[in-house]
């Protein structure tokens, strides 16, 4: 289906800058833009490719002043990495949705199953378990026995959701990942064995939440382990039990939460950070790549990095100060030789 620049700017509450006529039918990236396709421009580092790209019309945000003649007709928006965001998503919804479930899924009779429901071959939905309308659930996928699929949400092939753990309202997740497998409990004993503490809880996800190819997120030992309303969770991500993840943080791939700690809402958490058990993490926080966080962050919005987690304007000069440590050591060692013989004695 083909749209002009015109349409696309009226639905984005855009301005047309070119041929308001020229019309697209798919999308590309700008250093690969192709004819007839729409592109878009957020990140500066990219403005060069503006000028040589052949894609037939680029999102631009309003402040984007062209340096030469752009070839492109533009379409100016407030943001154009959201507006992609809106078209893509209009993308999808335009596709064909299947439903109906395959007689190769097995679905217990007691089992609750909604309107207009997608279950693919080889799923296995287990007794008391309910899954809401217009939910999508892939090949080879589990749902265990109370467990509970909210309206619209889609498990991608092999995802498994484990006994009276609750998925909610328009959900995505993807392929692989675990939700509510047994947690890290074990009470050491007198021999120097471990006993398995039974993990008793469950997890409950709320509305709107993507989470990421193979993330696992424990069930609680005792109550619940608790992703909130927006979160979304990068692919090979651990969540502990009786982690609480609060509304609209965003946590990078290989990044690992330790029991019974909270998250903030509307925190950022890049790749590879971890944080120890029984931490409390204040609101807006944002902790750079492979940051260690040993000890709980109060102060709302701050911004840290490193291992232990400091500040990251300290962290950045400390980072300076080691680089330089060969030479640094160079000018004591000298400096020492330098030194009378009484002094490199210490008399």
């Amino acid at each position: 289906m083909e749209f002009s620049a015109q349409q696309i700017a009226d639905y984005l509450r855009g301005t047309v800058d070119g041929n308001p006529d020229v019309k697209v039918s798919g999308f590309s990236t700008i250093e690969n833009g192709k004819a007839g396709t729409l592109s878009f421009l957020s990140n500066p580092k990219y403005s060069r490719f503006i000028y040589d790209t052949n894609a037939s019309v680029v999102l631009v945000n309003k402040d984007f002043k062209p340096e030469r003649e752009i070839k492109s007709t533009l379409i100016q928006v407030d943001n154009a990495y959201e507006s992609l965001a809106v078209l893509l998503g209009v993308m999808e919804q335009m596709k064909p949705k299947k439903n109906g479930v395959s007689p190769q899924a097995f679905i217990s009779p007691s089992a609750k199953i909604g309107v207009n429901v997608y279950i693919a071959p080889f799923v296995f939905v287990g007794e008391g378990a309910e899954i809401g309308n217009y939910a999508f659930v892939d090949a080879n996928s589990y749902i265990g026995e109370n467990a509970k699929i909210g309206e619209n949400t889609v498990l991608h092939s092999g995802v498994k959701v484990e006994k009276e753990c609750e998925i909610g309202k328009n959900c995505i997740l993807h392929a692989g990942a675990v939700i509510g497998s047994d947690g890290f409990g074990f009470a050491p004993t007198k021999d120097g064995s471990y006993r398995k503490i039974p993990q008793v809880g469950n997890v409950i996800i709320e509305d709107n939440v993507e989470i990421g190819a193979n993330t696992t997120i424990d069930r609680a030992t005792l109550g619940s382990t608790i992703i909130r309303q927006g979160v979304k969770l990068d692919n090979l991500i651990q969540i502990a039990h009786n982690v609480e993840i609060k509304k609209n943080t965003v946590i990078a791939a290989q990044s690992g939460i330790a029991g019974s700690s909270t998250i903030g809402e509307n925190c950022i958490l890049a790749g590879q950070v971890g944080v120890a058990g029984h931490l409390e993490i204040a609101d807006g926080c944002v902790f750079g790549a492979q940051t260690g966080v040993p000890s709980s962050v109060k102060k709302p919005k701050s911004m840290m990095q490193g291992y232990p987690a400091v500040p990251v304007n300290v962290f950045r000069r400390a980072s300076v100060v080691y680089k330089n440590l060969p030479e640094l050591q160079k000018t004591v060692d000298d400096l020492l030789r330098n030194l009378p013989s009484n002094l490199q004695k210490g008399e």
